[in-house]
Parts: structure tokens; C-alpha cells; sequence
């Protein structure tokens, strides 16, 4: 064996999940924002999570729940303590590098450069996650027709739509071939239709590979299509955690008033009040950009 081929056997051990392991384990997992000399804000508090190999699981919750800080210590972006976050059996602050390299995540935030065509952002996030240079370019043609992007690849990404700008985002996530799949808002600002357009394409891959999803929103219609199992999450808290089968039937029990309850009622029974809807649109780059940075300050 080569030295190369060496060094990549390594690195594939290195990454590989540890035998039974879930795909994410949280523990007590507590995060504060400190200003100044003053007492942090706490914007996780104590959540107990767990999301097992090959579901999609939704974090549900309104702008400020906690569900973005909780993504960014998932994602090791942001620093917690030893023994808080697990994936697939590493520890997160430990094992910074061998987790990222089982991650793909699309943030909020924009991160799609507009003065680059579908094809090169892509082709950048290749490079970026070290997928060999032999492999690269038929990653990402694979990574394009798996959003349904291929005769939009040489646009430059400033004419998309808001709808392509996600899925654009979604092929940057998925052109490292990553374990566990991390969408944070992903369909926030679109229309109904852009909105099932990202969703097929994220079920479509899901189908194809069998990676775990972990994803972020306040639309609970998506949850309750496609998520396996949600969590409900309000100032800091997992408020219950179940399919949403299970958490309306629950909802039936302790709440006869509600017969035939949706996961909007769910979230008002456990959180105590009405979850926050903000108003949506296809919009185009620009708008996409001007959502997320909203999005971003409050999540």
C-alpha cells in the first residue's frame, strides 16, 4: 500500500462511527452569551437529545428558541464543555476534526457567493472539505444533479432564485458525501412551492445514501411531513420530544379541547404559547440574503 493510500485508510478510520453509535447525543448541553462583565444569557439550558442513524429529525421552535446555538455546538462551532455533545460516538470537544468530517451543514447565514457560477460554489466546498482532486469534479456534478441543478451549474449564482439558492447550498453540503446532514432553516423566506422543492431534494438524497438529517424550523407542516421525530424547543428547553403522531396524541389525552390537534396546538400545549410565523416569498438573491441576516440576529 502507497503512502497515499495509507493516509487515506487512516483518515476513513479515524472518521468512522463508533459500532451502535447515534448520530447525535446531547447531555445537559448548556450555552450562554456573555455581554460584558454581566451574567451571560442562557441561550441553551439543559437539553438532553438524541438523534439516531438514518432519521430526520426536527429541532422545532420560534426565532430565539435556542435552536441555532444548539446547532453551532452540534456542529462544533461553538465551544462546550467535554462530554455535553457526542456524533456518531465522538466527542465534539475533543474530536473537532474528525466530527466536521462527518458533517455536511447549511447555516442560515448566506453561503453562496453570488459573483461565482452553481458549478465553481460548489467546486470551492469541494476543495474546502478535501474531496480528492480525481473525485472532485464528478462530486460535484453529482452533488448539482442531486439538487436538480445541472442546467443552472454555470449561471453565476447572483441570477438565481431564492428556491435554487438553498438547494445550491444543499449540493455545497453534500458534495463531501457527509454521515449527518445539518439544515438549519432551510427553507426559511421561500414560498410553499420553492419550500417543497428543497424538501424533495433533501428526502430524494436521504433515499440514496441513508444519512441522518438534522434540521432546524418553524414550520410545522414540514415537521409534520417530513420529519421522523421532532423535538419541541422554547427558551432553551426541549418542552417534548416524539413523532408527531405521538406528541398529538398526547396532546389528545391531557387536552380533550383539542380532538384532532395539529403540531401547532402541540407546541402551544408544552410551550405555554402561540409559535411565531414570519412571512415568506421566492425572492431572489438579494432577498435571500436580507432573510437570513434577519433570520440570524434572532435565532
Amino acid at each position: 500500500m502507497t503512502s497515499t493510500e495509507n493516509a487515506t485508510a487512516a483518515a476513513a478510520s479515524d472518521t468512522a462511527p463508533a459500532p451502535g453509535a447515534d448520530a447525535v447525543v446531547c447531555r445537559g448541553l448548556e450555552y450562554s452569551f456573555h455581554r460584558g462583565r454581566g451574567k451571560g444569557a442562557k441561550a441553551v439550558d439543559g437539553v438532553d437529545l438524541t438523534v439516531r442513524t438514518g432519521e430526520v429529525f426536527g429541532l422545532l421552535g420560534p426565532n430565539g428558541a435556542g435552536k441555532t446555538t444548539t446547532i453551532r455546538a452540534i456542529t462544533t462551532l461553538l465551544p462546550v464543555p467535554s462530554g455535553m455533545v457526542r456524533v456518531f460516538g465522538h466527542d465534539t470537544a475533543r474530536r473537532q476534526m474528525q466530527v466536521r468530517r462527518l458533517l455536511g451543514y447549511v447555516p442560515q447565514q448566506l453561503s453562496a457567493e453570488s459573483g461565482l457560477t452553481g458549478r465553481e460554489n460548489v467546486a470551492l466546498f469541494a476543495r474546502v472539505f478535501d474531496v480528492p482532486h480525481a473525485e472532485r469534479a464528478a462530486r460535484v456534478a453529482q452533488a448539482l444533479a442531486a439538487v436538480d441543478l445541472t442546467e443552472a451549474a454555470d449561471r453565476m449564482c447572483g441570477t438565481y432564485s431564492g428556491g435554487m439558492v438553498r438547494r445550491l447550498e444543499l449540493a455545497q453540503a453534500l458534495v463531501s458525501a457527509p454521515r449527518l446532514l445539518v439544515l438549519d432553516e432551510p427553507t426559511i423566506g421561500l414560498d410553499p412551492i420553492a419550500r417543497t422543492s428543497v424538501w424533495e431534494c433533501i428526502e430524494a438524497v436521504r433515499r440514496a445514501t441513508g444519512m441522518t438529517v438534522l434540521v432546524t424550523t418553524h414550520y410545522m407542516d414540514e415537521a409534520d411531513q417530513y420529519c421522523d421525530r421532532i423535538g419541541l424547543m422554547d427558551r432553551g428547553k426541549i418542552r417534548a420530544l416524539g413523532t408527531p403522531a405521538e406528541l398529538k396524541a398526547r396532546v389528545r389525552e391531557q387536552a380533550p379541547e383539542h380532538p384532532d390537534p395539529t403540531l401547532d396546538d402541540v407546541f402551544r400545549h408544552f410551550a405555554g404559547r402561540d409559535l411565531a410565523r414570519g412571512q415568506a416569498s421566492e425572492g431572489d438573491f438579494s432577498d435571500v440574503r436580507r432573510t437570513r441576516r434577519t433570520a440570524s440576529r434572532v435565532g
